[in-house]
């Protein structure tokens, strides 16, 4: 986003209803046109991360349905980070679910008030279980580990598992939290210590190891391209070992730039 009205000008078209499908294994898209949303199944009930807008909620809902999964088997209920477009759909999926709401603690209070970044205000969900830096879910054979990647929201968490694909070789998916700035301000800070978790987020990914880019915006990880690929044919297209990092200087450069122009316009 350069700027929150403009992501409000967006938000109409990224709510676009999509058609649900397989990334690898047992991670499926079940988001909307240009927020993504994720389920990840196990024989003991599901994981889904993320919620989208408040009105997206009915199509994830639909979307999970179409690939043959209930809502009511949704287990955990996970957030990458607490903005209108990612936790707006949140309290309605609790609700159909009866799932366990996790999230990160320096996000909880936005989850739990409703004020979810850029003037917007979500249904409040209530907030079950605070899951730290490093700690685990487990479910059904399937472990997701939290990575708190502050810096776009002070509670901004990455997740990662390992998955197989379709040859049975092992990969590792890793679900990436934002790390745009979103029009927000670091000089002044929009928050308290933003630049500086912005940079420690961009430290710690250059140390993460993962094949599979998942993002909470189809386009920054090219998904509807690499769906396509599969469509085609191609049985591990959302397969590649550098793009988490290729994705993580761009970001880390856009980062510096706009710093440096923030600071040269406050001096």
């Amino acid at each position: 986003w350069s700027s929150p009205v403009a992501a409000r000008n967006q938000w109409g078209e990224w709510n676009a209803p999509v058609e649900p499908y397989a990334v690898i294994g047992s991670i499926h898209y079940v988001g909307v046109s240009g927020v993504s949303a994720f389920l990840i199944t196990t024989p003991d009930g599901h994981f889904l991360l993320d919620g989208a807008f408040p009105q997206s909620a009915p199509a994830i809902i639909a979307n999970i349905e179409t690939l043959g999964f209930n809502i009511r088997d949704v287990k955990y209920l996970l957030n990458s980070h607490a903005h209108i477009d990612h936790a707006g759909g949140l309290a309605r999926l609790q609700q159909a679910s009866g799932a366990t709401m996790v999230a990160s603690e320096a996000d909880r209070e936005a989850l739990e008030s409703g004020r979810v970044g850029f003037g917007a205000i979500a249904p409040r969900v209530r907030v079950d279980r605070v899951i730290g830096d490093g700690e685990t879910l487990t479910l059904g054979g399937v472990t997701l580990t939290a990575l708190v990647t502050a810096g776009h929201t002070p509670g901004c968490t990455s997740w990662a598992m390992d998955v197989r694909g379709a040859d049975g070789a092992p990969h590792r998916a890793f679900f990436h939290c934002s790390a745009t700035l979103a029009g927000q301000s670091l000089v002044p800070p929009a928050y308290p210590g933003i630049a500086e978790n912005f940079r420690a987020t961009f430290a710690r990914l250059r140390t993460v190891e993962a094949d599979v880019l998942l993002t909470n915006h189809p386009d920054m990880a090219e998904l509807a391209s690499k769906r396509a690929r599969q469509i085609a044919g191609e049985s591990n297209a959302f397969v590649d070992a550098g793009e988490l990092q290729r994705l993580n200087a761009r970001l880390e450069a856009t980062f510096e730039a706009e710093l440096a122009r923030q600071t040269a316009v406050a001096n």
